[in-house]
């Protein structure tokens, strides 16, 4: 389905691929930012659980269109503050196992203050 590019030429990826090749996909799917809220507007105020959260409202969306996080051929996580990056990286393990999508994690200003992180991905069947 989606096979991970690590070129030996280029700096060696921590839980993620370099790059992500989907041969002849049938259908393609853009994820856009998914937060840390519930339906009902509740935010967790732990990273980890934002994390599992937002991770969690992907999967909804990737349910949605009959895909899982398998699916997932590039992720891009926007993290309120460099601090979360290590619970970032260790949630995403938790929640993608050995999958290794395409990965960029930005720092930067979220919509709202409340949420540490938003996520946005491309998933391909």
């Amino acid at each position: 389905m989606i096979q991970a590019i690590d070129p030996g030429d280029v700096p060696a990826p921590w839980a993620y691929a370099q790059g992500a090749l989907a041969v002849n996909p049938r259908r393609v799917l853009f994820i856009s930012g998914q937060v840390p809220e519930t339906a009902d507007g509740t935010v967790p105020e732990d990273f980890a659980d934002q994390a599992r959260l937002a991770w969690a409202n992907v999967a909804g969306v990737l349910d949605g269109a009959g895909m899982t996080t398998r699916n997932l051929a590039k992720v891009t996580i926007f993290l309120s503050d460099r601090r979360y990056r290590t619970i970032n990286a260790e949630v995403r393990k938790e929640v993608l196992g050995d999958h290794r999508p395409a990965l960029t994690v930005i720092i930067t200003g979220i919509y709202s203050e409340e949420w540490l992180l938003e996520i946005e991905a491309i998933a391909v069947d």
